[in-house]
């Protein structure tokens, strides 16, 4: 076998890079093991079984992706033609010798070959359909300043550009070089059939007819090469970048999606996590044994879990979060996306420091010192017409300058815990439990919060309640009933002896405004005869607004004196009206020993419909004006529905509010642009009901135009957080003449209106209580 000169440079060339390549790689997984050790011991490995279905199911059916049709279609047939692809990799280092060779066995078998000229071509048109994609979401034609309402801002461009152009280059080479081989092919076997083994390439062979043998065995070594040298030249690339993410999510999104919260691929909302200290979950009735430098929750980045450091390096940069998060929506410095990508980028930047001994850390670079001096969480001197300043993962800023810290603490506390970050992410990035452990050290070891948040940990503390009213006034909403409502342990000994415990709230039993709902839903369930009965004054707040804005201890006090009192009464079966109450006791009071059956009021009085206990009758007509203290009921003939974050998103309650809507006669339901799984927050959660915006736009308000937008005469919630916002919105928007004739209601009310034929509510303004500390709006 005789070597042309151009073969031995090809050869040369093409088996001492990948040699590099594969040396750096190797090196490099062996950095990122050493790295994930730093982070916090966390068991994920619970039913192997279901975790390997679950990444099957994520991978081959791309179903985190679905949001993005388009996208998704064309990043499925890229990202399998990576794998699938791989087979002509390795056909292509023998091709530098001999240019007609095929792999053994499958190399002439039809079907591969068929497989392979499909997702040759369907690769390159995917990655093209992915470059324009990227093109017209380009800041540089984006609203905002400097374009932020791209999801692709504040993305490492560089990194995107090398990762297209690099599979654009290897499937070009591919194609290519499957016209080369048909060429080949028709003049050294003229009996074989093209179209049986070059059916998608066949056809465009004919470009090549005028070469001879010898030129198209030479252009074969020429692509073969190229692609050979444009893939490891990707791989030296990652291996020198383990903050690529870009890159890297093709391989760490596999461990990211089977080692995720829940082994049955549900997202990571719902219940908060403990806090676990060294891998174990704390129990707060040995906090005195704690050692004095324990971390209860993160202070510093290798305070995160393995998992923690696992999801940053996966993080794609893909902006989903980001365009779906409502604190950058309305101008405020949390950008999922940019969070994530700055503690991948310090966690590595401080990883040397952390792995090094303490004689060993004298030696090291000053900017790796710098890096592990620098606070994780503090003022970087944020500046709202440069919304990168909230960020400064080496420790300085941009124009060299040492950074207050890492991340600007109004980065924190922007976030509203609404999950649309988590609901979005393809990789399964956990957020929102990496920024309430953040909040959690602030909060306990630091005493960093904000200020209104001093008030309302005094008033849960206290009262009880968020609005420090007495327990006393708890059972207000009850007052002028046409019925006696039941309370345990005075009228009612067990609540075994009722169909249910109604979980009224705090807001459900001082909130004028959500008074109205605890009414309607009480009379509601009196007309189905479905018996219930209330804890009255010895109900206490839940703790949900304490433990999501990072007071765990506070949480911990009135989640166990309420799992007390429910255990005590017998409580089984609960209903509740606020989204927050609900997660809260179904998913979280099991943590503390408090487990139930927990049901949404909605979800309760859909199913009464259904069963013919509760008959919708009356037609909006029938039961003209606005709600009023006494009589809740109001209705309209277009209503808008508002899906509350923690009753959709962390717990998949979609469809029962809008059966409802959709049972009562003469009500035309028209959704919102944002609406389900992508619909936008009203701004109270993570404790935000309790502090002040002071920074960009109220959230509030821009999910208040939007429903308005839709021209419906009700907004219809299913929780009372979002009643505050929403219909706060609503007043700011009707003092400009806007929506004067349009009514923030719950469903129940536009239920009890329908089943209340006749009886006409008498109009009455609203008034909401004097809170303390008051609601942001």
């Amino acid at each position: 076998m005789d070597l042309s000169p151009l073969q031995i440079v090809l050869i040369a060339l093409c088996f001492t890079i990948p040699l590099v390549g594969w040396a750096l790689l190797f090196r490099q997984v062996a950095r990122f093991w050493t790295y994930f050790r730093l982070g916090q011991p966390v068991q994920r490995s619970d039913d192997p079984r279901a975790r390997s279905l679950t990444l099957v199911r994520e991978f081959l059916g791309h179903t985190r992706m679905s949001r993005l049709p388009i996208v998704s279609i064309a990043h499925w047939f890229t990202a399998l033609s990576f794998f699938l692809l791989f087979a002509t990799l390795v056909n292509a280092f023998f091709q530098l010798i001999w240019a007609d060779f095929r792999l053994p066995v499958i190399g002439h078998f039809p079907p591969f070959e068929w497989l392979v000229e499909l997702f040759a071509w369907a690769g390159w048109l995917g990655i093209i359909a992915l470059i324009v994609i990227r093109q017209r979401n380009h800041p540089r034609s984006a609203a905002g300043e400097q374009g932020r309402r791209s999801r692709f801002f504040g993305s490492t461009w560089w990194q995107a550009y090398y990762v297209e152009f690099t599979i654009l280059a290897v499937t070009t080479c591919i194609i290519t070089l499957r016209t080369l081989e048909a060429a080949l092919v028709k003049l050294t076997e003229p009996e074989t059939s093209i179209g049986l083994h070059f059916p998608l390439t066949g056809w465009l062979s004919g470009i090549w007819s005028g070469l001879s043998e010898d030129a198209i065995r030479n252009w074969i070594y020429v692509i073969a090469a190229i692609k050979i040298l444009v893939s490891f030249a990707w791989m030296i690339t990652i291996a020198l970048q383990p903050t690529m993410g870009v890159a890297w999510h093709r391989f760490l999104a596999f461990p990211n999606i089977w080692f995720k919260r829940f082994a049955d691929g549900r997202t990571a909302l719902g219940a908060l996590q403990p806090i676990h200290v060294q891998g174990k979950e704390l129990d707060f009735e040995e906090i005195e044994e704690l050692d004095e430098d324990a971390a209860l929750g993160v202070g510093k980045v290798e305070d995160f879990t393995w998992k923690g450091l696992l999801d940053f390096s996966t993080c794609t940069e893909c902006g989903r979060c980001q365009s779906q998060c409502p604190a950058w929506n309305t101008d405020k410095p949390l950008s999922p996306k940019l969070l994530i990508m700055t503690l991948r980028d310090h966690a590595n930047a401080k990883a040397p420091y952390l792995l090094a001994t303490e004689d060993e850390r004298g030696a090291l670079d000053e900017a790796v010192t710098k890096v592990a001096q620098t606070s994780l969480i503090g003022a970087t001197g944020y500046d709202p017409a440069r919304p990168l300043t909230a960020y400064n993962p080496f420790g300085s800023t941009a124009d060299g300058a040492d950074a207050g810290a890492v991340i600007d603490e109004d980065v924190l506390w922007s976030c509203t815990t609404c999950g649309a970050c988590v609901e979005q992410c393809p990789v399964d990035i956990e957020h929102v439990d990496h920024i309430v452990d953040m909040r959690r050290y602030q909060n306990l070891i630091e005493s960093a919060f904000p200020s209104e948040l001093g008030g309302l940990f005094k008033n849960l503390e206290n009262k009880g309640n968020p609005w420090g009213m007495g327990a006393r006034a708890r059972l207000d909403w009850a007052k002028d009933l046409p019925f006696p409502v039941k309370i345990l342990g005075q009228d009612v000994e067990s609540a075994d002896d009722v169909d249910y415990l109604f979980w009224v709230g705090c807001a459900g039993a001082y909130e004028d405004r959500a008074k109205k709902t605890t009414r309607a839903v009480a009379e509601l369930l009196d007309a189905a005869g479905v018996s219930f009965a209330i804890l009255g004054d010895g109900e206490t707040c839940t703790g949900d607004s304490a433990r999501r804005a990072g007071n765990e201890f506070l949480y911990q006090m009135l989640a166990q004196q309420n799992v007390e009192v429910l255990n005590e009464v017998g409580a089984t079966k609960i209903v509740v009206t606020c989204a927050h109450c609900f997660n809260t006791i179904k998913n979280e009071y099991p943590q503390l020993g408090g487990t139930y059956e927990v049901v949404h009021h909605t979800q309760l009085l859909n199913r009464l419909v259904r069963e013919k206990r509760l008959v919708p009758v009356a037609r909006p007509s029938e039961a003209p004006g606005m709600s009023s203290a006494k009589n809740p009921a109001s209705t309209a003939p277009t209503v808008t529905y508002h899906d509350p974050c923690y009753l959709g998103r962390h717990n998949h309650v979609y469809a029962p509010p809008r059966e409802l809507i959709g049972s009562l006669p003469g009500v035309e339901l028209t959704e919102m642009p944002r609406s389900g799984e992508t619909s936008f927050c009203c701004g109270a959660g993570g404790a935000r009901m309790w502090m002040e915006e002071k920074l960009g736009t109220r959230v509030n308000m821009n999910r208040t135009e939007e429903a308005l937008a839709t021209g419906a005469q009700r907004i219809a919630i299913g929780c009372p957080f979002c009643r505050v916002m929403i219909s706060d919105g609503l007043t700011a928007k009707q003092a400009e003449g806007v929506g004067e004739e349009v009514e923030v209601v719950d469903v129940a009310q536009m239920l009890l209106a329908a089943v209340k034929r006749g009886q006409e509510p008498e109009p009455v303004e609203e008034t909401a209580p004097e809170p303390a500390p008051a609601p942001a709006g």
